[in-house]
């Protein structure tokens, strides 16, 4: 579990297909790595990685066939720069939002434009999670914790501040570029919840949908 505040940026020193799927050695810079030990997770631009080698100067992972499909993994280069966070600890403060590490889709930059001193960028974000982001709501972007500022059509607004700018690889985007996004957590368990709710209610012979008795029905609600 992550938080979505980058510790660090990175560069990726080397990436080779073996046996089908992936082995990624990332070099983690300034990430304090006196921790971190054998199967410790480190997201990478917001992908949790397992690290099963420890060089000294990074970590070397190796990225399944899953991964593969759901990130833009197999177009990293080598020096490319990433967003590095390790695992959260249970006695740390928790800057940001429930992260999971686990990328729900890809989006598309399609504006870049400056704010004052921000930042202000548009993303595409694909039908499959649009459901799940809400203005004001939280959403992961390469790993960085972000507000959906507001959300027009199929594409949501982010004010990236300067010190995020300057402490991520955000400030590298230009339009065209993809990212790797993960919606909060909360609403896909929400979303789970009610289905199920939705199902035992309309075994009762209630209505279909969100109704004033359905929310009653679960403590939403006094009734």
């Amino acid at each position: 579990m992550f938080t979505g505040i980058i510790e660090a940026v990175g560069s990726i020193a080397d990436m080779r297909m073996i046996g089908g799927d992936m082995r990624l050695y990332v070099r983690t810079g300034a990430l304090d790595l006196s921790d971190v030990r054998l199967g410790d997770s480190i997201a990478t631009n917001g992908v949790c990685l397992t690290a099963v080698e420890l060089p000294g100067d990074g970590f070397i992972a190796d990225v399944s066939l899953e991964t593969l499909a759901h990130t833009r993994f197999e177009s990293l280069a080598v020096g490319e720069a990433v967003n590095l966070e390790k695992a959260m600890r249970a006695d740390t403060r928790f800057g940001g939002h429930i992260v999971t590490g686990h990328v729900d889709a890809l989006g598309t930059v399609v504006e870049r434009r400056d704010d004052a001193r921000s930042v202000r960028l548009t993303v595409r974000m694909p039908a499959s999670i649009q459901r799940y982001v809400a203005a004001k709501g939280s959403i992961t972007v390469d790993g960085v914790s972000l507000t959906a500022n507001a959300l027009n059509g199929d594409c949501l607004e982010l004010n990236i501040v300067p010190h995020t700018a300057q402490e991520t690889i955000i400030d590298s985007y230009t339009a065209g570029r993809q990212v790797h996004l993960e919606v909060d957590i909360i609403a896909r368990y929400l979303e789970r919840l009610m289905g199920a709710a939705h199902t035992e209610d309309a075994a009762d012979g209630d209505a279909g949908g969100v109704t004033l008795a359905l929310l009653a029905n679960h403590g939403f609600m006094r009734r």
